[in-house]
């Protein structure tokens, strides 16, 4: 098998990362589909993952690891990770308690482009928790 098919076809696990070392990661809620958020992780986090059993991202813009919840204590139980048709992007189907985005949201999608002005965003969802108790700045 050629290594296109090989990778689109076969059953080994070879993740793609990118030049700076990354793939994307899509936590999506195991019970009700919902897209909770989308992050980026690197070798060392997604071994973390897989052996923990947490999600365990990279923060680009703190460049280190970070399990989610760590701070707020929402964690992100793993039940299954799916990689795509190239094994550049995954989904990560998880078990969560609380909301996951950290501005208060269940999800980080919590807004939507207006219909009638698409240069504009209206809210979607309701908060489910307060970030300021969760993330003691």
């Amino acid at each position: 098998m050629a290594a296109n098919k090989e990778i689109e076809l076969g059953t080994n696990f070879e993740p793609k990362f990118d030049s700076n070392g990354l793939i994307t990661a899509i936590s999506q809620d195991a019970k009700t589909g919902e897209i909770l958020m989308v992050a980026f992780m690197n070798k060392e986090a997604l071994d973390l993952t897989i052996s923990t059993g947490n999600a365990v991202f990279y923060s680009r813009s703190r460049k280190k690891l970070w399990k989610k919840g760590e701070e707020s204590g929402h964690v992100q139980k793993v039940k299954q990770i799916l990689a795509d048709c190239d094994q550049d992007c995954l989904i990560l189907k998880v078990e969560v308690d609380q909301g996951q985005c950290h501005v208060g949201y269940q999800s980080c999608f919590y807004r939507a482009l207006k219909k009638d002005n698409p240069a504009q965003l209206e809210f979607v969802a309701e908060k489910v928790y307060d970030p300021e108790k969760a993330y003691k700045k």
